[in-house]
């Protein structure tokens, strides 16, 4: 063989090699990312081809498929009462992807997850029948909060102190999810530019200052450092206080309340801001940030199993800063989840219990495949001790204090409200806060919840935790004890 044959021959024996190389790079290694990339059609028409499965609460479906009409994607989601669930279920469509419950357990749903396969199926690649997601949600509570919320902006959880589990999620305004199943430009349009911004889930992913209900992290940070032994010792706080390093006092929203030394029990009846703003300078950020971050704040990977945005409480502030995060105000932020947490782990004895709004998931079959109800971990908040003693306190709130609205016949009810600013010089609307557990008197039922009012018709001066979001609140326990 010439030289030159010999050099063609080699040449091409490389292109043949870089041509398997790439093809099996791409076989391999680029085929997962092509196959999972958003804008390939395939996947779609896969994903509708059949079908989904469902979502379950009460043990009834709230998820449908339909057949479509035309187009190479043969069905298409539906929703019963899908502005009550979109909190909870999320949307599922042809274009523009899958959120919530819908997104989390997709494959789950349209058959795809390896889970579902038989022996058979892997053998002929044969799409198994897809799976059901049953969850922990009360039709009852949810129903409840979600008529109480009515017109106005906002949210409410509502949790199982003993077991973890979400009875109810909310967030109004609300939206259909089956008006962006399909290709509806127009309504997906309309839903992302409207400025009430109905497709955020308020409840779980819009955390925003707590205001006076972040006063109960203060009391138990402060009952189980030992810087108070009882909810009724006199705290060392006078009336009124002045931020440190600043001549601002820290007003008290009732000028006649007896806020001067007052007791912790007497301070959450009255909310006294002087108390918690001292407590908090006498405790020291570290350990405020400490208790918040035992309750749950700062958690950046908190799934329920939908990741929820991460409550807030700061570092590194002066003195007035920390003063100004004993009231839940400054840099604090939570979510109507959080807030529902803090008080599920005072009713439940200080413990808290990992919250879950799927209860379990099965196959076509009805075959559990996770049972998460038995996965849950309880971990110790603050001591049973301080946990009664905030009991107490919250009763007090309830029975004599800024919350009677959140009265129950034939419940034990104890709260917080809370009121916090919004907008610079408190120049906004400010947000409506309500966190309360109830113990049914006959049964031992209980249930914890968690209200925020962002936004209503109410005028500005009868703004408050126990005008607005503690009515929601009785309507939510209520509906939780009665089921």
């Amino acid at each position: 063989m010439n030289k030159t044959i010999r050099r063609a021959s080699v040449f091409t024996l490389l292109l043949v090699l870089a041509l398997l190389v790439r093809a099996t790079w791409v076989q391999f290694y680029e085929g997962q990312a092509l196959a999972e990339d958003k804008d390939n059609r395939r996947n779609a028409i896969e994903q509708y081809a059949l079908p989904l499965g469902n979502i379950i609460v009460g043990g009834d479906t709230v998820t449908g498929s339909a057949r479509t009409t035309g187009g190479d994607l043969k069905y298409k989601r539906t929703y019963t009462d899908g502005s009550l669930y979109a909190a909870v279920t999320g949307f599922s469509s042809q274009v523009y992807g899958a959120t919530q419950l819908e997104g989390v357990y997709q494959q789950l749903l349209d058959g795809t997850d390896t889970r579902l396969k038989n022996p058979l199926d892997t053998v002929t690649g044969k799409r198994s029948d897809p799976g059901d997601v049953i969850t922990t949600i009360d039709p009852a509570v949810q129903k409840a909060a979600y008529e109480a919320l009515g017109d106005k902006k906002g949210a409410a959880v509502a949790l199982d102190p003993e077991t973890g589990k979400i009875l109810g999620v909310v967030s109004t305004p609300s939206y259909d999810p089956s008006a962006i199943s399909t290709s509806d430009s127009e309504a997906w349009e309309k839903l992302t530019k409207d400025a009430d911004k109905p497709m955020t889930n308020r409840a779980l992913r819009q955390p925003l200052p707590p205001g006076s209900t972040f006063k109960l992290v203060v009391a138990a940070a402060a009952l189980e450092d030992g810087l108070y032994s009882s909810v009724d010792e006199k705290t060392d706080s006078e009336n009124p206080y002045t931020l440190p390093g600043t001549t601002t006092p820290l007003a008290n929203e009732s000028k006649s309340a007896p806020c001067e030394n007052a007791t912790i029990r007497v301070a959450l009846q009255y909310s006294c801001n002087n108390v918690f703003g001292k407590m908090a300078v006498d405790l020291g950020q570290d350990k405020l940030k400490a208790m918040a971050e035992k309750f749950g704040f700062n958690d950046t990977s908190q799934d329920v199993p939908v990741r929820a945005y991460t409550s807030v409480y700061p570092s590194d502030m002066d003195k007035s800063s920390t003063a100004l995060t004993g009231i839940g105000q400054f840099d604090v932020t939570a979510t109507p989840l959080q807030m529902a947490m803090v008080s599920a782990a005072i009713a439940n004895g200080g413990k808290l219990v990992t919250p879950h709004m799927v209860s379990k998931i099965s196959d076509a079959d009805g075959n559990t495949l996770e049972d998460y109800d038995d996965e849950t971990e309880s971990k110790e908040i603050v001591s049973s001790s301080t946990a009664e003693q905030l009991q107490s306190a919250m009763r007090t709130v309830v029975e004599d204090g800024t919350g009677t609205n959140a009265r129950i016949s034939g419940a034990t009810v104890g709260g917080k409200t809370g009121t916090a600013q919004h907008g610079e010089n408190n120049s906004k609307t400010p947000y409506a806060w309500f966190t309360s557990y109830a113990k049914d008197d006959s049964s031992g039922k209980e249930v914890a919840v968690a209200v925020l009012v962002e936004q209503s018709d109410a005028a500005r001066s009868e703004v408050s935790g126990n005008g607005l979001a503690a009515p929601v609140a009785a309507a939510m326990m209520r509906a939780a004890l009665e089921d």
